[in-house]
């Protein structure tokens, strides 16, 4: 496979700078067919305000409207596949050259390319969970009560309290556990490589900062300008799944010349 100069610099960079750790946001599912959030005109925070749909508050306040809105996600997501960038980070993580996946998407794709150390710091689609009793349910039966239901709200069979998604909602806090264990796979990496991220939602905006802070170096392959672009040790500005995958095809013909 033919690979342009950006990603054989990539390539060089994630081989000579190890462990590496991957941070992905919304740009590395778009070639899987999901619009991302920020991008003029096409994304998904143009078209509806996320603190009326998407906000803690609007949950408990109205769940039939909140559920209006998820469940189209729901609709949106639940058959996407990965693409090739998702399975050239997987690819990477089992040559070990990457030490695991921080993501800030819902959609479980890094784990259904492959990737084993996948760190879900908002959360997944994968269940839905009841906050009156901690009961959870899989996402296909959380589908199947939403289709049941005559106001379209899953609801806890347990309690009947509104289910929510298992996934964090503005107004929330990351899960402590998961973000934590980002936090290390950050400060103990050599390099952090961003991808499709604008790096500029925080907390997880600041994780490559900690890479950083350790002596390490910081990759950005993104569209668009970000914050840290002059932290960067590089900047990418291609198609996230063709440069991805012309890095796996660069170490290839680095281990073939190797060998």
């Amino acid at each position: 496979m033919a690979y342009s100069d950006e990603a054989a610099k990539l390539a060089e960079l994630i081989e000579a700078a190890q462990p590496a750790v991957a941070l992905t946001g919304a740009g590395i599912s778009v070639p899987s067919g999901i619009p991302d959030f920020r991008s003029p005109g096409t994304g998904l925070w143009e078209r509806v305000n996320p603190f009326e749909v998407a906000h803690i508050d609007a949950f408990r306040r109205d769940p039939r409207r909140f559920w209006q809105f998820y469940s189209q996600r729901f609709a949106t997501l639940r058959d996407k596949k990965p693409n090739g960038a998702h399975y050239a980070l997987a690819e990477l993580e089992r040559r070990g050259l990457l030490a695991g996946v921080i993501t800030q998407n819902i959609d479980r794709l890094h784990s259904q390319a492959g990737s084993k150390e996948v760190v879900e710091v908002h959360g997944s689609i994968a269940r839905c969970r009841c906050l009156a009793c901690g009961l959870t349910v899989p996402l296909e039966e959380a589908i199947a009560l939403i289709e049941g239901d005559p106001e379209g709200v899953p609801r806890c069979h347990r309690c009947n309290a509104p289910l929510k998604p298992d996934v964090v909602l503005f107004g929330e806090l990351l899960p402590l556990a998961a973000f934590a264990r980002a936090e290390a796979l950050c400060e103990q990496a050599a390099l952090c490589l961003c991808v499709g991220t604008s790096l500029e939602v925080h907390p997880v905006a600041g994780l490559p900062e900690l890479t950083v802070a350790k002596g390490g170096k910081v990759a950005i392959l993104t569209k668009g300008k970000t914050p840290l672009d002059d932290l960067a040790a590089l900047k990418v500005e291609g198609d996230v799944e063709e440069v991805l995958k012309g890095v796996v095809a660069a170490l290839g013909s680095s281990a073939a010349r190797a060998d």
